[in-house]
């Protein structure tokens, strides 16, 4: 795990400082490499290199993304008459087209479906795939747009970053990953699934298709979504020790590397490195909890002398064991991912408290872009309250924030949590919610609040105790992913654009620094104030209560 991490950190640094030279409207040494490519698709799409203010960047993104969710929402629903349907799957019912199309384009993959028996190969293909590489490009292009407002830059052109995010970071990376994940023995076929023979004289289907392919953009995107309905607790999803391994650094790639692009972007690399730091220790620290309470196991059990050292192995890949399948949980809701390689609903009550933390937080790196943006908006209500403290106008990359920012910061920080324990109040009372539920009491009660926190953060990994593949679960949960990806994106280019317009105030030993230790300590107890004034009493009525009755 420690070499894990070390190399996740190695990778980050340049990968920021790439991320930053991809997206530079400057002429710099990747031009000759996907200028030309980029040329053919501007002109096919009829896109100009002009900038645009936030509202047209925000009304692009929002118009863009909704236009995709309604194509494949079509195709999931017609895949039963449409080709490259080699095991005949019938098309779709509404509801469940409607949260998958949604699911994908928000860059969540909550499936209310068993990957390998919903869907087509078209339907993977045109379908899953497709938003798997528009999601993320969608939000990448959203945070270099951010920042460019930040930095006091021009805000630049949705369609000229989404492109570049394309080509110029997530298919060359994807293909180089899919290409080793196929040495690793990871399927790539469109032959249809094969009918073996088993030990005891019966048939049994084995499905396959384009795996390597959906993986490498599943893991790099932050995706999520398995091909297979157990996801990478699947052996043609994750073979093996080194494929869970790089699926692992793949999910930190962009998220660990772009506070190190603000840095080199905003001409301040001390303060991305601040940034990078504290996520960094709330990683480290929610990891470390998770797996003392993962190895110690069931209490009640260990009392019986039916755990001795092993840990809790209950819903994990004994090819994993205890500690992979925590690293793989906790990094999988840190980067917002939402991949399992274990079945989050067998986590012991803390262990599952803290992944599920992550997700309530939705800061600790969080997914590409998305979660950076998050990051920033506590950024900046950490130098909104310590500016009050000292009786100081709030002042951020020499900007002040002021009445009309600081607004819509507040509105996008109640968004979140308004989402989730809304959404869980309603399932609570109505009968087609509480009947979804497996495990009546404490953990009941998890699994709802699980299920409505991953979609609210784009997350996609559920409590698969809950039975959510119904009509309600369907709609109500799409409608919390699409709120929950983007009401805060464009509220924060709100923020972006009204910060770009102002102009630079001189700094003055009073200024505070947020560049410094002091204040990623400071950023530190106000995410985790704000976290634990908004969440602490629904995790202490779910996993806290579930925990002390054991």
């Amino acid at each position: 795990m420690i070499i894990t991490l070390f190399i996740a950190l190695l990778l980050a640094i340049p990968m920021g400082i790439y991320l930053a030279k991809a997206f530079d409207y400057n002429i710099t040494g990747l031009d000759k490499i996907y200028e030309p490519i980029e040329k053919c698709l501007f002109k096919i799409g009829g896109i100009k290199k002009q900038n645009q203010t936030w509202k047209q960047y925000a009304i692009s993104l929002v118009l863009a993304n909704s236009f995709m969710i309604v194509i494949v929402y079509m195709i999931f629903r017609l895949q039963g008459i449409l080709p490259l349907n080699p095991s005949n799957i019938a098309g779709m019912e509404p509801t469940l087209a409607f949260n998958t199309a949604i699911s994908f384009m928000t860059n969540t993959n909550l499936q209310h479906y068993s990957g390998e028996s919903g869907l087509s190969y078209l339907s993977q293909m045109i379908g899953i795939l497709f938003m798997m590489f528009a999601a993320p490009a969608t939000a990448l292009a959203v945070v270099i747009a951010f920042i460019r407002g930040l930095a006091g830059k021009k805000i630049g052109n949705f369609f000229i970053d989404f492109i570049r995010a394309m080509t110029r970071v997530l298919l060359p990376i994807s293909f180089v990953a899919g290409l080793i994940f196929i040495g690793l023995g990871v399927p790539q076929t469109l032959d249809p699934s094969i009918t073996a023979q088993t030990i005891e004289g019966t048939e049994q289907n084995i499905a396959r298709g384009p795996v390597a392919s959906f993986l490498s953009i599943k893991e790099l995107g932050n995706n999520g979504g398995g091909y297979f309905g157990v996801n990478s607790a699947h052996p043609f999803e994750n073979p093996n020790a080194l494929s869970n391994l790089i699926q692992i650094l793949l999910m930190l790639l962009l998220p660990t590397a772009m506070p190190f692009t603000y840095g080199r972007m905003v001409g301040s690399a001390k303060q991305g490195r601040t940034l990078f730091i504290s996520m960094a220790m709330i990683l480290v620290v929610f990891l470390g909890i998770t797996l003392t309470s993962e190895y110690q196991g069931n209490p009640v059990l260990h009392d019986m002398g039916l755990q001795q050292g092993q840990g809790s192995m209950e819903g994990k890949e004994v090819r994993f064991g205890v500690g992979q399948s925590v690293l793989y949980a906790v990094v999988t809701t840190a980067s917002e991912t939402g991949a399992v390689n274990t079945m989050h609903d067998t986590m012991t009550p803390i262990g599952g408290m803290l992944v599920l933390s992550n997700m309530l937080l939705n800061t600790v790196f969080g997914g590409v872009g998305a979660g950076f943006i998050n990051v920033m908006m506590y950024t900046m209500i950490a130098v909104f309250l310590s500016a009050l403290m000292v009786g100081r106008t709030p002042e951020f990359l020499g900007k002040k924030i002021e009445v009309k920012e600081m607004k819509l910061i507040a509105v996008t920080m109640l968004i979140h949590p308004l989402l989730i324990l809304g959404a869980s109040a309603v399932a609570l009372i109505l009968p087609q919610g509480t009947e979804a539920i497996s495990n009546p009491g404490f953990h009941g009660l998890t699994q709802i609040v699980y299920e409505y926190t991953s979609s609210a953060a784009n997350n996609g990994s559920g409590f698969e105790g809950l039975g959510d593949a119904t009509p309600f679960w369907n709609v109500s949960t799409a409608i919390v992913m699409f709120l929950g990806r983007y009401f805060g994106l464009v509220t924060m280019m709100a923020v972006a654009g009204s910060l770009a317009a102002k102009s630079l105030v001189p700094q003055t030993v009073g200024t505070l620094r947020t560049d410094t230790a002091l204040f990623g300590t400071i950023l530190l107890g106000t995410i985790f104030i704000v976290g634990a004034l908004t969440f602490f009493p629904i995790l202490v009525l779910g996993p806290v209560a579930e925990y002390l009755t054991l």
